[in-house]
C-alpha cells in the first residue's frame, strides 16, 4: 500500500506534490513498512561514509546501465536488481543522491521507465539530509527478495533518441539545460567522473535548441523553488506541444525533465538521454555554436 503524501505547504502547488518528500518527513518514516529509500549518487563511495538509515545503493553507471550495449537494463535485470535490494512493486521509493539529485533524478526516471507506481525525490537530495545533521549510517542493509514482476520497459513516453530529435515536430521545444558557456561552445566538456580529455570531438549546441540551465529550478542549496518561480523560468514551454530535455549525459536533464513534469505539469516531456555525449561525436551531424 502506497504511504501518505508528505503534506509539505510547497509541494501542495505542485501539479504533482505526491513526487517530492521533504527530509523531516523522511526522517519521520524511516523503517516504515512499504517505503524503500535509495541513494543514487554520481560519487558511489559517498554511500559508504555514511547514508541514510536502511538506504540501499544503487549505482546508476552499474546497476542500471546494460554491460554490452549503451541501454538500460531490461524488465527481467530490472526485477533482480529490485529483488537484490529488497524493493516490491508495492513500494514506496523515495530516491536521494549528491550533486543536487542529479543522478537521483535520473534513477527515478528510469523507475518511471518501468512504470513503478510510487516512486518519489527526497527534496535537496543528500546535501539537505546532511546539512540538517540528521541521523547517518554505516550499515549496509539486507532485505528479502519481493518477487518484483518482469515489466518490460516502456521507452515510447519519456524517452527519446536521436532520430526523435532530428525529426521532431517543429513545435517541440528542445532544452539544453548545461550552463550558457557549454550551449555556447566556449567551454569543454569533461567526463563526469574524469579528469581527461573531452569525450566529445565538437561543443555547441543542436540546432535549435534553447538554453535553460538546470539551476534555474533550484535554490543555491539544491532545494526546489517554488512553482511560481519555476514557471517564470520557462514561459517559453509551449501549452500541450513536445518538450525534449538534454544536457552532456542525461543526468542534469532527468532532473530538469522531474521539474517539468511533475511540478509544473508538462505532459509531452522527455529526456534524449543520449545528449551531448552522443550528438557531439556522430559524423556529420550539424551543430551550433555561439563562440569562436
Amino acid at each position: 500500500m502506497a504511504i501518505a503524501f508528505d503534506p509539505f505547504p510547497q509541494f501542495q502547488d505542485f501539479a504533482h506534490p505526491e513526487k517530492f518528500v521533504s527530509a523531516s518527513w523522511l526522517s519521520a518514516r524511516l523503517g516504515v513498512d512499504g517505503l524503500r529509500v535509495v541513494e543514487s549518487d554520481e560519487d558511489a563511495f559517498l554511500y559508504d561514509i555514511g547514508h541514510i538509515p536502511g538506504a540501499v545503493r544503487i549505482d546508476w553507471h552499474r546497476d542500471l546501465n546494460d554491460p554490452v550495449q549503451r541501454d538500460f537494463i531490461d524488465g527481467e535485470a530490472f526485477a533482480t536488481l529490485m529483488d537484490a535490494r529488497g524493493i516490491s512493486r508495492d513500494d514506496t521509493v523515495v530516491v536521494y543522491g549528491d550533486r543536487n539529485n542529479w543522478w537521483a533524478a535520473y534513477t527515478a526516471w528510469v523507475f518511471e521507465l518501468f512504470g513503478h507506481p510510487d516512486v518519489r525525490l527526497l527534496d535537496g537530495g543528500r546535501d539537505a539530509w546532511m546539512g540538517e545533521e540528521r541521523d547517518t549510517s554505516f550499515a549496509v542493509p539486507e532485505y528479502p527478495a519481493q518477487g518484483y514482476p518482469v515489466v518490460e520497459r516502456d521507452d515510447s513516453t519519456w524517452r527519446s533518441f536521436v532520430e526523435h530529435v532530428r525529426s521532431r515536430p517543429e513545435d517541440t521545444l528542445l532544452i539544453d539545460v548545461r550552463g550558457p558557456e557549454y550551449f555556447a561552445g566556449a567551454e569543454v566538456e569533461v567526463a563526469p567522473d574524469s579528469n581527461c580529455a573531452s569525450p566529445v570531438l565538437r561543443h555547441g549546441h543542436i540546432p535549435g535548441a534553447v538554453n535553460h540551465p538546470w539551476g534555474d529550478s533550484v535554490h543555491p542549496n539544491g532545494r526546489v523553488k517554488d512553482r511560481e518561480s519555476i514557471a517564470a523560468a520557462y514561459t517559453d514551454v509551449p501549452a500541450g506541444a513536445p518538450v525534449i530535455t538534454y544536457c552532456s549525459a542525461g543526468q542534469s536533464a532527468a532532473h530538469t525533465w522531474y521539474i517539468l513534469r511533475h511540478v509544473l505539469g508538462v505532459e509531452n516531456v522527455s529526456l534524449y538521454d543520449g545528449s551531448w555525449y552522443e550528438w557531439g561525436n556522430m559524423v556529420r551531424m550539424p551543430i551550433e555554436r555561439d563562440a569562436e
